[in-house]
């Protein structure tokens, strides 16, 4: 009779089903279960559950002189791989998602709710903080002291219904901290993906004002005061800025116009684009490009994987972009190291200090040359076109290579070996600068401008 008894299922399946379905259902309600944490920290409450599931079984069937209760069977084993492949799948998308939300946008359908926020009155130098998660920001000055805040709640759901459960309690509040205001989030997380909350903001013209965000764009004009800026994805614009501009950026696009003092970018973006800034720009980072920087009073300063640049003043335009890299019309010293670039200087007329390797460089001068300039390429051309009128010394080393000077002077002598090397010395006119020129597996030229 025993024999023939019915094998008990496992009540260690029942369980591990209804404990998944209830962390699967929290993810989908809430949206926003981390898994990656929950089992990163918690998967061995799973072997426990398993162990003691398997040690009820075992003394409950001692009791009823059942055998083969309590065994691990290979049904549960695939049951675990699967749920956790599941569980698997789920991480890894909920990362993707976070890492790139707008892949988010894609599902479910787009509904939108406005939102209306109390006025506050703020000093006329406020320092405003303004927080978002995703979601365009727009900034703009005002000529009252106080804050004015709308927005647009853009929801993600599968129907209007749902949408309005999820945009009900989502809000936004102006906070004062301590002597700082902050507008910020209220009633919804900022990290859930299905909720974004486009923000437009007037505030104070001299407010000192600080953005943190994390997906949309970012616009602010007028705001006389500091910007601080740090966005992990979206494009910046910043038009008429007062006492300077500071953004951290880690994907998107920036645009910054009209600044009355510093510019500071870090971080890694793509096109990059200042123009009139009556401070310096700095750029710490990886920028893409193109790079863009136009009438800078105080220079330029980039610094990157690949590129460490210090230029004192810019009065023309400095452009980089598809292996090109141009300055034009610059009275600052540049002192500039690189690779891969084929570099274009043109009417940069401050002392001169330049190594590249694998990119050609070309240098003009409108007007003969005042300062030192010091070139060094390997694997690539140097081109260097000076006035008929010019006077200078000159050290110019080629090797594997040739130099060619449309310069002719008796004080001027041209050198070559064997092996194919080149060498030219000398002096033109009475004072000028020292030019020194070298590269390797390429030529030098000298020409005269017209």
């Amino acid at each position: 009779m025993a024999a023939n008894r019915p094998r008990r299922s496992s009540l260690f399946s029942a369980l591990v089903l209804i404990l998944f379905g209830v962390l699967f259902l929290l993810h989908n309600y809430r949206g926003g279960l981390d898994f990656g944490h929950l089992f990163r920290h918690w998967w061995p409450l799973l072997l426990i559950l398993w162990g003691i599931t398997k040690l009820y079984e075992r003394t409950a069937a001692r009791r009823q002189s059942a055998t083969g209760a309590g065994a691990i069977s290979t049904g549960e084993i695939f049951l675990v791989l699967l749920l956790l492949s599941i569980a698997g799948i789920f991480t890894a998308s909920d990362f993707v998602l976070r890492k790139t939300p707008e892949i988010g946008d894609v599902f479910g359908n787009s509904y939108s709710y406005d939102l209306d926020v109390a006025p506050r009155a703020v000093p006329a130098d406020a320092r405003i903080t303004i927080r978002n998660g995703r979601g365009d920001i727009r900034v703009r000055a005002g000529d009252t002291p106080q804050i004015r805040l709308s927005a647009k709640k853009n929801i993600r759901a599968w129907s209007e219904r749902e949408a309005r459960r999820i945009a009900a309690p989502a809000s936004l509040q102006i906070a004062q901290e301590g002597d700082a205001y902050e507008v910020r989030p209220a009633g919804y997380d900022p990290g859930d993906r299905r909720i974004a909350m486009d923000l437009d903001v007037e505030v104070p013209r001299k407010a000192i004002l600080t953005i943190r965000k994390d997906g949309g764009d970012v616009e602010v004009s007028g705001v006389a005061g500091e910007i601080d800026v740090a966005s992990q994805a979206g494009a910046v614009e910043i038009r008429d800025a007062g006492s300077g501009v500071s953004v951290d950026l880690r994907r998107g696009d920036v645009k910054i116009s009209g600044v009355q003092g510093d510019v500071k970018l870090s971080g890694r973006g793509g096109e990059v684009e200042v123009i009139n800034a009556t401070g310096g720009l700095t750029l710490d980072g990886e920028f893409y490009g193109p790079i863009r920087a136009e009438k800078v009073a105080k220079g330029v300063r980039f610094i990157s994987q690949r590129t460490d640049l210090t230029l004192t003043q810019l009065a023309g335009h400095l452009e980089t972009g598809s292996g090109n890299m141009d300055i034009f019309d610059s009275t600052g010293n540049l002192t500039l190291r690189t690779h891969s670039y084929d570099i274009t200087l043109d009417n940069v007329t401050g002392k001169i200090k330049l190594d590249n390797r694998d990119g050609d460089v070309k240098v003009r001068f409108a007007s003969p040359p005042r300062e030192d300039l010091e070139i060094t390429n390997k694997s690539a051309s140097i081109t260097l076109t000076l006035p008929a009128a010019s006077a200078f010394s000159i050290v110019a080393d080629s090797h594997s290579g040739d130099i060619d000077s449309e310069f002719d002077a008796a004080a001027l002598k041209k050198t070559s070996t064997e092996s194919g090397d080149a060498h030219l010395e000398g002096k033109l006119g009475a004072r000028g600068p020292r030019i020194t020129l070298k590269t390797s597996y390429g030529s030098i030229a000298l020409h005269k401008g017209a």
